[in-house]
């Protein structure tokens, strides 16, 4: 009986990190549909997602130091990283199971079919970022 009131009270305190890592804030142009694109195909992966309207979206950018070559059209935080562009939720879901030591990943550019973007599927580059240089994350 002790073994299973230590488990249940392991489970009950490990319940509010793992709901934190999977809220995400994501800050956007108020004109941007692709960007509440990605917020719903966040929501729809199992993400809560603050979706913040800003008026000048690269001073975001500046602030969270995200490299030029990165950049998309939104940025967004989750659990400690920067999430940047149309970065797909499995891309996402992996780097919270597998916590590697970068700032973020990013989805360069606006790739066509990615999540939120419309058009015929182009391959997604996604992409770590952060003082250890940049490397490819994946391919979706």
């Amino acid at each position: 009986m002790k073994t299973v009131f230590a488990f249940l009270f392991a489970l009950l305190a490990a319940l509010p990190a793992l709901a934190a890592e999977r809220e995400v804030t994501m800050w956007k142009s108020p004109t941007c549909g692709c960007c509440e694109g990605w917020a719903e195909h966040m929501r729809q992966s199992g993400y809560k997602v603050k979706s913040v309207d800003v008026d000048d979206i690269d001073q975001i950018k500046r602030a969270y130091g995200i490299p030029a070559p990165m950049q998309s059209c939104h940025t967004a935080k989750v659990d400690g990283y920067l999430i940047e562009g149309h970065v797909p939720a499995e891309a996402v879901d992996r780097l919270l199971k597998e916590r590697p030591k970068t700032r973020g990943i990013a989805s360069p550019g606006m790739p066509m079919g990615s999540p939120g973007m419309n058009g015929p599927k182009e391959e997604n580059v996604v992409q770590t970022f952060g003082p250890e240089g940049s490397k490819v994350f994946g391919r979706y």
